[in-house]
């Protein structure tokens, strides 16, 4: 995992010996890009230890204790929340349609018992909720495999395939168009299911690195309030950025950040979070919040 920032530090990590910055993590996906971009804006950006990653990536190093503060897929945050504390206000998810958390087929989803489904190894709660949906709205088994997240190579060797992220919006506007694939919306799925909203990924610390830096988490959590919030006002500003070096034109970059992503963590959430972690049979005992 490589390391965003760069600066001089005395040997325990600060520039004057006095603290350590907190190492935190950083989705390498452009629908974490608004959480992140209005750090550079606001100057917090030099006071973290950023690593950038995917999100399974970042979510074992934060569980191994190699991160102090970091997104997690919901899934492995359930997993381990006995480690870990929520930071409220602040997710990544949706409120009915995602736009990139992707079931691609080449034939009905019915269909699919038995046949082959490529998962894409990026995000395993998004696996996990395209796997529960097929099996309790669509009564089916298929036979699954992993594999990275590249659509045409997926298609060679599946009927089906799941996506996350950056890969799954090039799959929905570019390629399955071309390919003639069928696209089914993970959010809306779950939405339509459960009238809920679903979280993808929270941001949680460390129950330790808390007990040793309680100021350090707050102050973290503010600037991420802080940057989110500059960046859904001047989302224009972002996505006209963002398109610069993305295959997505700004207005497509403006409607994913504004109206398809819910930044929020609130009590619908937390309900669409115990509803989701209800349905695949794993605790929520152990789930809490940051206190402000």
């Amino acid at each position: 995992m490589d390391t965003s920032t760069e600066r001089d530090t005395a040997p325990n990590g600060s520039p004057n010996g006095s603290a350590v910055r907190p190492r935190v993590g950083h989705i390498q996906f452009l629908n974490c890009l608004p959480i992140y971009w209005g750090l550079a804006r606001t100057g917090t950006l030099l006071d973290l230890d950023l690593t950038k990653d995917t999100p399974e990536r970042l979510s074992d190093a934060l569980v191994a204790g190699e991160l102090d503060i970091s997104p997690i897929t919901c899934v492995e945050y359930l997993r381990n929340a006995d480690q870990l504390v929520v930071m409220p206000d602040i997710a990544v998810g949706s409120d009915g349609p995602v736009l990139s958390c992707l079931i691609v087929s080449q034939v009905p989803l019915e269909q699919l018992d038995g046949r082959r489904v490529a998962l894409g190894s990026t995000s395993r709660t998004s696996v996990r909720l395209a796997q529960l949906l097929l099996a309790e709205q669509y009564r089916v088994q298929p036979d699954y495999f992993t594999c990275p997240p590249d659509l045409s190579l997926m298609m060679q060797e599946a009927d089906a395939a799941v996506l996350i992220g950056d890969a799954a919006l090039r799959a929905s506007l570019h390629e399955a168009p071309r390919l003639g694939l069928q696209v089914h919306d993970l959010g809306e799925m779950w939405k339509q299911w459960t009238g809920l909203p679903f979280v993808f990924a929270v941001w949680a610390a460390r129950r330790d690195f808390l007990a040793r830096e309680p100021e350090q988490v707050h102050e973290v959590h503010r600037a991420f309030l802080e940057s989110r919030d500059l960046s859904m006002e001047e989302v224009d500003k972002v996505a006209e950025q963002a398109a610069r070096w993305e295959s997505f034109d700004a207005e497509l970059l403006r409607r994913y950040y504004a109206e398809a992503l819910d930044f929020s963590f609130g009590e619908r959430q937390l309900t669409g979070l115990r509803e989701f972690a209800d349905r695949i049979g794993m605790s929520t005992e152990h789930i809490s919040l940051l206190q402000r």
